[in-house]
């Protein structure tokens, strides 16, 4: 009997030894295969992306416009992204700090985009388009009705190297006008240089974008738009292909690094862009305009309307671009930087 209660307690204190182990591991000794705080994990948790301050660059132009809303949010600290911009007068201004990654995102001739690309190994990508047609004929009299019309003339322009010059000499050719030979075409450095000497009457002919058009008009009364390059252009290419002005450019290795960043900052720009472009706004987009030393308000507010703004990306970007890029190709392949860019050039997002 006493042996056998002797085994029972044996028995008890067994039992109660392995519970209390148990329950010591369950609290002091989780499952293995359960994350520990701080212990390293198969599945690391997402970090989130660095803030980085984006340096933008735009030329004086539409395409600084479209940025105008964007840098005013900026500055009240109204943005996701921190932004340092760079309003620059002529793309050669641009160009070199991009291809020396200065620059992480900037707005730039279309075919300067693919110089771009070309000149840094495809370090640099075409983000999105923003700027359509704006190049006119202006006129200090009333003799140019055509292209035509040009022969023997001279005509000032600007964008030497860039589209405008591209664009002029693809329309010029396709009616039988050879620059240098069948008229002279003159080029100045700023956009603003030329219209004052439009403005003043000390050039009859020059090819000038938007605003710089509605400025020079504003200023001489015997100024009048002769001719649309966009129309000319489209009769040109039989609608094969659209003139686009102006782009946004990324360097491949922000767009890699800072996917987060650049689409934040591709959503706020087309925020602007359509900020800017909506009629109720006008007033006040042209009001800043002014204050980032663009363009005097008042001419923005009538030259805003006409400056073809405008945010496309994707694939509308890629078809409209690519039948930009083998125009000029044809035309002059230095245009495009002596070859097509590759797939890759296009952003995908």
């Amino acid at each position: 009997m006493k042996k056998r209660r002797l085994l029972s307690l044996l028995l008890a204190f067994v039992l109660l030894f392995a519970l209390a182990g148990c329950s010591n591991q369950t609290e002091s000794e989780p499952d293995a295969n359960a994350e520990q705080p701080g212990a390293p994990s198969d599945t690391p948790a997402e970090q989130p992306e660095e803030e980085v301050t984006i340096r933008v660059a735009a030329l004086s132009g539409p395409t600084a416009i479209g940025m105008v809303k964007l840098m005013a949010d900026s500055e009240q600290g109204e943005t996701q992204n921190t932004y340092e911009f760079t309003v620059a007068g002529a793309p050669d201004e641009i160009t070199g700090k991009v291809i020396q990654g200065e620059f992480d995102i900037a707005a730039v001739p279309t075919n300067v985009a693919s110089v771009l690309y070309n000149k840094t190994g495809g370090n640099v990508q075409l983000a999105a388009l923003n700027t359509l047609g704006v190049l006119y004929v202006v006129e200090n009299g009333d003799t140019v009705h055509s292209m035509a019309d040009l022969a023997g003339q001279t005509l000032y322009a600007t964008g030497k190297g860039s589209t405008p010059e591209y664009a002029l000499n693809y329309v010029l050719e396709a009616n039988g006008l050879t620059p240098g030979q069948d008229l002279q075409v003159e080029y100045k450095t700023e956009h603003a240089e030329l219209a004052t000497l439009l403005a003043s009457g000390q050039a009859t002919l020059a090819l000038l974008p938007q605003p710089f058009v509605t400025s020079v008009l504003t200023q001489n009364p015997d100024a009048r738009v002769a001719l649309d390059l966009t129309e000319e252009w489209n009769k040109a290419s039989d609608g094969q292909s659209a003139l686009t002005m102006g782009c946004i450019v990324v360097q491949k290795e922000f767009a890699q690094q800072h996917p987060e960043a650049l689409q934040a900052f591709l959503e706020e720009y087309k925020a602007s862009v359509d900020y800017v472009t909506d009629a109720e706004n006008l007033e006040e987009a042209a009001a800043l305009t002014e204050q980032y030393g663009i363009i005097k308000a008042a001419v923005a507010q009538q030259a805003i309307p006409e400056c073809n703004i405008v945010f496309i990306s994707g694939e509308e970007m890629k078809t409209m671009a690519s039948g930009f890029y083998e125009v000029l190709l044809e035309a002059d392949p230095t245009a495009v930087g002596g070859q097509l860019p590759g797939d890759d050039f296009y952003y995908e997002g």
